[in-house]
């Protein structure tokens, strides 16, 4: 088997098992919670889906590296990189919300070669390998292409975002609200979900204009596969800009533009 299949098919199923780690937590009304260095939150479930990630990941391929939210970097000596955040959206997670996901992304060299985006209680999983499309599959039913819409005007667009305050920590509220004022939808269905949305043509666009790389490592391989782009608010194709979005490809141009006529500024507005 391809390499890169291979490890796609440990990362499905490795997170698979993290996902039935994370369903044991979820609605309990004991769970601890802490907080980190940058006041993002963490509990038990994050902790134990990534211990278990990195387990299943160095059984599988000792010599890849790792990169975690949680545990930081094991470096590897084969060229291939896991990319893990096993809760991207852990305040819905705290607070019930069912749309959070395992993500597992996995980069070859400078490449992002294959993605996972699986929902503990939706019991939805999106994947791509590249070169092998994206599928989506719900519960137990057959896997289908998953591909983004073909929406080609702002004005019938759903343009969804992980966190309104985000946008004016980044100095960027003018190009928010621009670009509210153009699409015909504007709703909060945030994180991994959001971007899954994009590309499986439910939503248009998917903007966090604040993100980490483990936040948009699995997503660009999805993303693409699915006919669409990943890229920073600037439009480039990278994980480390500190923020990004995710658009169907008839309105990637129109998008930047609105994003382009509203820098960020230096000092948000209050």
């Amino acid at each position: 088997m391809d390499p890169v299949a291979q490890r796609l098919q440990l990362a499905l199923s490795a997170s698979a098992e993290a996902a039935a780690v994370i369903r044991r937590y979820f609605l309990r009304g004991d769970m601890d919670v802490e907080h980190k260095a940058d006041m993002s939150p963490v509990t038990a479930a994050d902790r134990e889906a990534e211990a278990l990630l990195r387990e299943r990941i160095e059984a599988a391929f000792p010599d890849d590296g790792i990169v975690g939210e949680e545990f930081g970097e094991k470096p590897g000596s084969s060229g291939y990189t896991w990319i893990l955040d096993p809760l991207d959206g852990t305040k819905s997670f705290i607070h019930g919300v069912p749309l959070f996901g395992t993500l597992v992304g996995i980069r070859r060299g400078d490449d992002l070669v294959a993605g996972v985006c699986r929902f503990p209680a939706l019991d939805e999983v999106i994947w791509a390998g590249r070169g092998g499309g994206a599928w989506w599959q719900v519960g137990n039913g057959l896997p289908r292409a998953a591909r983004v819409s073909v929406v080609d005007r702002l004005a019938d667009a759903t343009f969804c975002t992980t966190t309104f305050t985000g946008w004016r920590e980044a100095g960027r509220r003018a190009a928010f609200e621009a670009l509210a004022e153009r699409c015909g939808l504007v709703r909060g269905w945030g994180d991994c979900y959001g971007h899954m949305l994009v590309a499986t043509g439910r939503a248009e666009l998917m903007i966090d204009p604040l993100l980490n790389a483990w936040d948009a490592a699995a997503l660009v391989p999805i993303v693409e596969e699915a006919g669409g782009a990943f890229v920073s608010l600037d439009g480039r194709r990278t994980i480390d800009a500190g923020n990004g979005l995710s658009v169907n490809a008839a309105l990637k141009d129109d998008v930047l533009a609105v994003l382009a006529a509203h820098p960020a500024v230096d000092t948000p507005p209050p």
